[in-house]
């Protein structure tokens, strides 16, 4: 049977069923852009909790509203599921599961290893699987292709008459490809159907199968010509903004030193119409991509006898910023004969960057590990995050703090970590003006308000 045919046909004329697995920040709006687009949905977590809410039309991701899951649900285009048997039912299968770095700073993929195991023991033929988590260069390859390959047989007739078994062939029996998740959560100006998607196959027909699927939902389809460009298309984009990101931090360090405001340059140089695209320093790197991306493709390189000295330079900057901020505090302190140690500090925001209630690689959860180590006592306040979750590696047991007049007087610090338009900058300066309590702002969010004052530090 020619699979190739019959699948581009059933997508084309969206009769085929996705299946996506991971309902996070990507998956879940990639399955409700599918859904929309009039393609049949059934996301799959393993995360027992999230299916309940998935199916009520709930969302437990701030910037997504629960309309837009409750229309996808009644209109019969999306479902939720942990039982994983179901993705043999599925015609397309997308991976879009966590790629985080373990302790020691390596990459940690055992969630694509899991899911490409579980795809694994109810593959069929004639069925795509497209991975979008980011990765090294070679996971698709290397990690996914021998998984699907191994041990999955079909029955061939031989000269003889005789049945025989022939393993899986990736872009004749199933077809496998790469394209990297560009999601940036709650960008008022991009959204998945309207950022071009680069996607990378196996073979041949492995894109062309690839590239039919997303053409149905996204604006436009890049395709490249292996798993591996696409791969490593994603880490360059990332460790572009990495290194230019550590620059500018790297450079607020050096410029502090000489009594220069970081933020004055950056405008001025901002006003050049060409060869200059300004970047801007803050607290330390956060969200999945940028803080993980870079260390993938150091780890990898290692195998080819090389060293990416200027990348693992760009991640060295970027980490010390929470210590730098802490630095920066303590100063601040000792300027007005007051101490870390038993300082009331509230931080302002916890997510890793404004408007969202993402935590994933928040400096803002290393900040208050870095300040409770300094015997400082810290509260936090984000209207996006009311509640401080576990995660794989802090477990603080905090309430966001309402921001009131009473509450802020209670404090000795408040510290800037994460800008978002919800906060009103004029009266939280106004409060700690008249409570006496220092700010340290690591956005520059109260000058691009207006506001000015002794009590406000730029770190």
């Amino acid at each position: 049977m020619d699979y190739k045919s019959v699948l581009t046909a059933r997508i084309k004329e969206k009769k085929a069923l996705v299946g996506i697995i991971g309902m996070g920040y990507v998956g879940l709006p990639l399955a409700l852009t599918f859904a929309g687009k009039g393609l049949a949905v059934k996301g799959f977590d393993i995360d027992e909790k999230k299916i309940p809410l998935l199916m009520d039309g709930k969302s437990y991701i701030k910037h997504i509203p629960d309309s837009k899951i409750k229309h996808a649900v009644s209109s019969n285009k999306f479902s939720a599921t942990s039982d994983f048997s179901g993705l043999s039912e599925c015609d397309c299968i997308i991976i879009c599961v966590p790629t985080p770095l373990d302790r020691h700073r390596q990459p940690d993929i055992s969630f694509i290893e899991n899911s490409g195991k579980t795809i694994a023991k109810y593959l069929k033929q004639g069925q795509l699987i497209v991975l979008e988590s980011s990765t090294y260069p070679g996971t698709t390859e290397e990690i996914l292709l021998p998984l699907f390959e191994k041990g999955i047989v079909r029955e061939e007739i031989g000269e003889e008459g005789r049945k025989k078994h022939i393993k899986f062939k990736a872009g004749i029996d199933f077809f496998l490809a790469f394209s990297p998740e560009r999601e940036d959560p709650n960008n008022p100006d991009y959204s998945t159907e309207n950022i071009p998607k680069v996607v990378g196959g196996i073979t041949e027909s492995c894109l062309e199968v690839a590239c039919a699927l997303y053409d149905q939902v996204i604006v436009k389809t890049v395709p490249v010509s292996s798993t591996r460009t696409a791969e490593a298309a994603k880490l360059l984009e990332n460790i572009y903004r990495s290194v230019n990101i550590a620059l500018v931090n790297e450079l607020k360090n050096v410029f502090d030193r000489m009594d220069i405001d970081i933020w004055e340059v950056i405008e001025a140089a901002k006003t050049k119409p060409f060869g200059f695209h300004a970047f801007y320093p803050g607290p330390g790197l956060g969200g999945h991509c940028i803080p993980v991306d870079p260390f993938y493709l150091s780890w990898k390189a290692r195998e080819y006898d090389i060293s990416t000295r200027f990348i693992e330079l760009a991640g060295e900057i970027n980490s010390y910023q929470p210590y730098y901020v802490v630095n920066k505090t303590i100063e601040a302190l000792n300027k007005r004969d007051r101490s870390i140690k038993g300082c009331r500090i509230l931080l302002l925001g916890v997510a890793y960057k404004k408007n969202i209630d993402d935590l994933r690689e928040s400096q803002s959860l290393k900040l208050i590990e870095l300040f409770l180590r300094e015997g400082a006592s810290v509260e936090y306040s984000d209207p996006y995050v009311p509640t401080l979750p576990s995660t794989r590696k802090y477990k603080y047991n905090m309430n966001s703090v309402e921001l009131t007049g009473e509450n802020i007087s209670k404090f000795d610090l408040l510290l800037l970590s994460t800008d978002h338009d919800d906060f009103n900058y004029e009266e939280i300066a106004r409060f700690a003006e008249s409570g006496g309590t220092v700010i340290i702002d690591t956005r520059n969010a109260f000058e691009r308000h207006g506001i000015k004052s002794d009590l406000i530090v730029k770190a």
